[in-house]
């Protein structure tokens, strides 16, 4: 299995900090989750029903109903490449490593992209994945642009999958049309930016025909249902929405400012974190875990992403932390 963020009981082992003195901002997950209404009785004791309201609340805020609830988008990370025979896959680098991990896994040929490289390279491909923004760059893809290289590959039987597990927080970015079309995949998620991770809720938006093959391939009661119930209230809360949504974007700015303030500027983020593209990654990275503060770290290339903090006390121990360290 790869390296993921979260893993605060793998670091309290490492560096002999207890588990509850941790400040984990190595996620991205929105630290201020959304509180969820209590769940009915009846959510545990039957199966899950598809027709309980959760279909039309998700096809209300995504804008489409061409949709399929999952447990968690990597779900349908790891079974999209079952999907297809053998192809050649296109995967964004650095980003999301499980993407190419799951193709590779299943025996599809994949090529490593960098941003700059995608144009020149869709007509030697059958598969392109993006993430939109880039996890963990920060990078945003234009709508023409994205546009342009679905028509390319959709012309040849081919996908362009784009997984948007970050793009709540600048939702209007989002390349889901209310119909969606042969050829396009795109991946939602409720772990970001609801902060309800641990519910393992996703969706995928894409045509009815690719829905069907893939709802066959999860079989039956795939969502549980307190998740199922967790997911509709959240998607219905509008005005949680907006202001969760105006608060991210200010903390992701005053993220930018407070690493820039520490002589690490990021090179890209989004609301729900930043990334620092530095030599010194490792040792930064090191240096605050020694003082009970995750991150993510990166080698290739070497880079960290910051999540935010949830608390005042968080904010002014990062930046205590980080005039220790960077100081250096």
């Amino acid at each position: 299995m790869l390296e993921h963020g979260g893993q605060i009981r793998a670091a309290a082992a490492r560096y002999g900090i207890a588990v509850e003195d941790w400040l984990d901002l190595s996620t991205g997950i929105n630290p201020i989750p959304f509180v969820p209404p209590e769940i009915p009785l009846a959510a545990w004791a039957c199966l899950p029903q598809e027709q309980d309201g959760l279909p039309d609340a998700a096809a209300a805020y995504y804008g489409t109903p061409d949709l399929l609830p999952i447990p968690g988008s990597q779900a349908a990370i790891q079974l999209l490449p079952h999907l297809r025979s053998h192809c050649r896959a296109g995967v964004l680098h650095p980003g999301y490593a499980e993407h190419a991990h799951a193709w590779r896994s299943a025996g599809h040929e994949v090529k490593e992209l960098c941003a700059e490289e995608i144009a020149a390279q869709v007509e030697n491909l059958d598969v392109l994945l993006l993430m939109q923004p880039n996890n963990p760059t920060g990078e945003v893809f234009t709508h023409t642009q994205l546009r342009g290289w679905h028509a390319r590959l959709a012309a040849r039987g081919g996908w362009l999958v784009v997984d948007e597990a970050f793009i709540e927080a600048s939702i209007q970015t989002s390349f889901a049309p209310p119909q969606m079309p042969q050829g396009l995949i795109v991946l939602r998620s409720l772990g970001k930016f609801f902060g309800l991770a641990g519910a393992r809720v996703g969706f995928v938006l894409a045509h009815a025909e690719l829905l069907a093959r893939l709802c066959a391939a999860l079989g039956p009661w795939s969502v549980a249902g307190p998740s199922r119930c967790v997911a509709q209230a959240a998607l219905l809360d509008s005005i949680w929405q907006a202001t969760t949504r105006k608060r991210l974007l200010q903390d992701g700015a005053r993220m930018a400012q407070l690493l820039s303030d520490a002589g690490l500027p990021p090179a890209g983020g989004c609301g729900l974190f930043q990334w620092v593209l530095t030599e010194q990654a490792e040792v930064i990275h090191q240096q605050l875990a020694q003082r009970g503060i995750l991150t993510r770290l990166f080698t290739q290339p070497s880079s960290m992403r910051f999540g935010l903090p949830g608390s005042a006390a968080e904010w002014s121990r990062l930046s205590t932390a980080l005039k220790q360290t960077h100081s250096k």
